[in-house]
């Protein structure tokens, strides 16, 4: 065999050893990856719940002017003039700038039908401010109700009790479902002759229910305004909930 020939085959025989060693080293933990992005062929899954219970430490207001007539300029200035009066009201009661927002302000034609024509005309407009205010001290929350309706306010929402910080309410919660939906997976590995493996997915949904106290609604003239009595407000307890739902690999 000439020098030509023997060198090719060293060489081929050093590619090949190349190749095995490269897949050894490189293909079979590739290989491993790929199956372990794969589900495993027996799962289990659960959903258990956990709850808690807390005092609100926030009560939202949310309250609106409305006022009608045909003059849209002059309705604006009564409605501003009137929410103005408001405002300056509950800065007075020692609600922030901060903790006062207005979420709403409509600017609306009011029409009537003509049936003799089939027709809708303009007869007038409506405006409504809405104001949204954070109250942080609660025994602000009946004063500020109650002294409303003399200024002007003739759309009450209702007041609505929460929690600054939400997300470290849920964490107990969160936790005790996860460990009774441990507990429930593992019995049922048991009793069907398995072992509980890793988790496979996890998901969660937490809820918080706002009560809201009663809707107050005094009309556009607000006749009832001087004789609204201050509503008596307890905030009491709320329950947090957090389900979770999770998926266990049967060994």
């Amino acid at each position: 065999m000439d020098k030509g020939k023997l060198y090719f085959w060293i060489l081929l025989d050093i590619v090949l050893v190349l190749i095995i060693v490269g897949a050894v080293f490189f293909g079979a933990p590739a290989l491993m990856a790929m199956k372990a992005s794969y589900p495993p062929a027996r799962v289990i899954t659960v959903s258990a719940q956990g709850k808690t219970s807390a005092t609100p430490d926030l009560a939202e207001i949310s309250f609106s002017v409305v006022t009608q007539g045909t003059n849209p300029d002059t309705l604006t200035q009564n409605n501003v003039e009137k929410m103005n009066a408001v405002l300056q009201f509950v800065k007075s009661e020692g609600i922030s700038a901060s903790d006062t927002a207005t979420t709403g302000y409509d600017l609306e034609p009011t029409y009537q039908y003509d049936k003799n024509y089939n027709r809708q005309y303009i007869i007038g407009y409506q405006l409504t401010q809405t104001v949204t205010l954070k109250i942080h001290d609660f025994t602000k929350v009946a004063p500020v109700l109650g002294g409303l309706a003399p200024l002007g306010v003739n759309q009450i929402g209702g007041v609505n009790f929460t929690f600054n910080d939400q997300d470290s309410l849920i964490g107990p919660a969160r936790d005790q479902a996860i460990a009774k939906a441990k507990t429930k997976a593992q019995e049922m590995a048991a009793a069907s002759g398995a072992t509980l493996g890793p988790v496979v997915n996890i998901a969660e949904s937490g809820v918080i229910p706002p009560p809201y106290y009663d809707k107050l609604a005094y009309g556009m003239g607000s006749a009832l305004a001087a004789n609204v009595p201050t509503p008596n407000i307890q905030p009491g307890t709320q329950d947090i909930t957090d389900t979770v739902t999770i998926t266990y690999a049967l060994q």
